[in-house]
């Protein structure tokens, strides 16, 4: 059977789809986000009886192999929920599981920028930062499923409290951080401006991409990626950003990573997540497509 279910699980909506080993989605339909963690099953399950040879979910927070539970406190509060289980007991189909940093990660690495890259890193800078790692071709998880949460990572000078609730380089490079610089309402503000050649609101984003760039640095430095992709709403901006980022993470990373790694903007589109899903469901199945 050439077909897997596709689920991602996003703070608003979800999408659930049918796709082939070659990423073609055959089917998909999209709804708003649960208001339960009962609920979200009942969206999965109303799929089960549509064959497919597996179902493949990612989440927007952590998922631990360990136990087959997942903490997603934009959908579920801050409780770990037992969705392993739950997915286990209503599909008829092997069940696969990840963060959406993973399916981020997956997808670019199968269709996108990195297409056919065995050595890559997303990061989706956004309200948030979080970063997908693919490591000789699979999937990097950690042992808690929480490696990726990059926004945790220190980046020099003393601690602010505000990195108590999200990090250092959350605080610092996401979006909210470029809306404080500039005195405005959202980082959308922020760009809109920049474009229309405001000095201020330029500035803010020159500093933002390079706090963005010193964490790319440590991450070209650590894991000797082929391919650094650049995704999530923030990106957006990559017109003004992209080429401050490159330049900066070049100048301070490794030196001989720097002379191989690329820093390329995502690809894919609103289906990105789907396509995450389906090719975490693939590996899971041992399909090398």
């Amino acid at each position: 059977m050439s077909r897997v279910l596709a689920v991602d699980l996003g703070g608003t909506k979800t999408a659930i789809g049918l796709v082939d080993e070659t990423g073609q989605i055959l089917e998909k339909r999209t709804m708003p986000a649960a208001e339960s963690f009962e609920g979200t099953i009942r969206q999965i399950s109303g799929w089960r009886s549509v064959a497919a040879a597996g179902a493949g979910v990612i989440v927007p927070g952590i998922y631990d192999p360990s136990t087959g539970k997942s903490w997603a406190p934009n959908l579920w509060g801050r409780d770990f929920h037992p969705l392993r289980a739950a997915l286990e007991k209503e599909l008829a189909a092997p069940v696969a599981i990840g963060s959406d940093r993973t399916g981020s990660v997956l997808a670019e690495q199968w269709l996108g920028a990195a297409k056919g890259l065995a050595h890559v890193v997303f990061v989706a800078v956004g309200t948030g930062i979080g970063v997908g790692i693919v490591a000789d071709g699979r999937p990097l998880e950690g042992a808690r499923g929480i490696a990726g949460a990059a926004g945790w990572m220190t980046l020099g000078g003393a601690w602010k409290p505000e990195y108590a609730a999200c990090g250092g380089w959350e605080t610092e490079a996401a979006g909210p951080a470029v809306a404080r610089r500039a005195g405005m309402d959202s980082a959308e503000a922020v760009v809109a401006a920049a474009r229309a050649g405001d000095a201020r609101a330029l500035q803010a984003l020159q500093e933002t991409a390079d706090y963005l760039a010193l964490g790319i640095a440590a991450l070209i430095a650590m894991l000797d990626p082929e391919m650094v992709v650049l995704g999530g709403g923030f990106m957006q901006a990559s017109d003004i950003m992209l080429e401050r980022i490159r330049s900066q993470a070049l100048c301070w990373t490794q030196p001989v990573a720097a002379k191989h790694v690329r820093i390329e903007k995502t690809a894919l589109g609103a289906d990105a997540g789907l396509l995450g899903a389906a090719r975490l469901a693939w590996i899971g199945l041992g399909s090398n497509s």
